[in-house]
């Protein structure tokens, strides 16, 4: 493991863990969602970092990879998106068509963006409408569970699929990076190592 990996396996474990924040509460950490939202359209990124506007944008996302792989306070249900979403990465890189379908889509939602802004409503709605029509398409499908009063919620369930297909492009650039499902199983505590390491420099770096 290497720390560019762990930052975009955090990229997937944030993504994850905002979807189950809006499923449960109807609200999530907002400026997590936003750097999880914008590392959707960073499509040729400098770095791994950049992708997600700097360390500090993926910061949800590494305090739950530490509690996922070395604290006791485990959420069953983030780890099973997370590891779904690696697999769904899998079996749409099968799938030539639907990759430019989404690549297309990005592209058009980014127009979106420039003029609403990166957290508007019409935005998730657009991403939300992209991942219906290719990712659900697709098996295994990423099961949420939450309140029902949320769930249905259509500006919620739009954020929700937003931030799942946030995760899955952190899952295509972690493929990128050689990263695999079975690493998360042999490398756990070198991935919380290195994801401490990771928060503690983004926290001196913030100067606090």
């Amino acid at each position: 493991m290497n720390e560019e990996r762990v930052l975009a396996l955090a990229g997937v474990f944030q993504g994850a863990a905002l979807a189950q924040q809006l499923a449960t509460d109807g609200r999530c950490d907002e400026a997590a969602f936003e750097a999880s939202i914008a590392s959707v359209f960073r499509i040729d990124a400098d770095s791994v970092a950049s992708v997600y506007g700097g360390v500090g944008g993926v910061r949800r996302g590494l305090r739950t990879l530490v509690a996922q792989f070395e604290d006791q306070t485990r959420d069953v249900a983030v780890m099973r998106m997370a590891v779904t979403v690696l697999r769904l990465e899998r079996a749409l890189s099968r799938q030539r068509g639907l990759v430019d379908r989404l690549r297309e889509g990005i592209v058009g939602a980014q127009r979106q963006v420039e003029h609403f802004g990166i957290t508007h409503p019409n935005v998730a709605a657009r991403l939300a409408d992209l991942y219906t029509s290719t990712l659900s398409t697709l098996k295994p499908r990423v099961m949420v569970t939450g309140t029902p009063a949320h769930l249905q919620q259509k500006a919620n369930v739009d954020r929700v699929r937003a931030s799942l297909l946030a995760a899955v492009r952190s899952a295509v650039l972690w493929n990128q990076l050689g990263g695999r499902q079975w690493q998360l199983l042999v490398y756990r505590k070198q991935c919380a190592m290195l994801a401490r390491g990771l928060l503690t420099g983004s926290t001196l770096d913030d100067g606090g």
